[in-house]
């Protein structure tokens, strides 16, 4: 098990352990991580950009993510949805982000699988939130799969979706604030909750 700990940055604030390692990941952990998020296209952003990480450090997809933004139109699940083999190209000639044509394609299907789940949910917020477990408080370690991770998994497959494993949807959900896993201690769990009780669940 990792030290699940709090430390201090240079700047005497107290983060969770990870996130004390490098100004990438002190700046995310401050302002983006564990808080909730309901925007669609952030969401989609998300999963696709935890489909890259797949074997790899989240630190490097953090280094290329607006390359990846820039390539993939913004993460404009609309636009996505119609690339074909020549931007499947493209990317696999670009530099900046994974070259990884099963990834790549993976997040070219799941534009359009999001997209019939908005139809079918009014909103991929509404669909992703449905999962949204009603614990407050964080748990004696912090898990790699949850019920809840590895049933919305389940049923993203069921729809179609690619590279959405139950750990790789866990941490979606720790990351766009579904769940808050801000270790007790850390400054930023207090506001991530505030913000978690706001959110109306579907």
């Amino acid at each position: 098990m990792t030290d699940q700990s709090v430390l201090a940055a240079h700047d005497g604030m107290a983060r969770c352990w990870w996130a004390a390692t490098d100004p990438l990941y002190i700046e995310y952990h401050d302002t983006e991580w564990g808080f909730p998020v309901t925007d669609d296209r952030r969401l989609y952003e998300k999963l696709s950009l935890e489909g890259f990480q797949a074997g790899l450090s989240w630190l490097t997809i953090l280094r290329k993510r607006e390359n990846f933004r820039a390539a993939f139109a913004g993460f404009d699940f609309l636009q996505v949805a119609r690339f074909g083999e020549p931007e499947i190209a493209r990317l696999l000639d670009d530099p900046g982000i994974v070259r990884h044509r099963g990834k790549i394609e993976a997040t070219i299907n799941n534009a359009s699988r999001a997209m019939e789940l908005i139809d079918e949910f009014g909103s991929l917020s509404n669909y992703v939130w449905s999962y949204a477990p009603d614990r407050t408080e964080p748990p004696a370690e912090l898990p790699s799969i949850t019920p809840e991770s590895t049933a919305m998994s389940k049923d993203l497959k069921r729809r179609g979706w690619k590279f959405v494993g139950p750990t790789t949807v866990y941490a979606f959900m720790q990351a766009m604030g579904l769940v808050n896993d801000h270790l007790v201690g850390c400054a930023s769990r207090p506001l991530a909750e505030q913000l978690r009780e706001s959110i109306q669940k579907p």
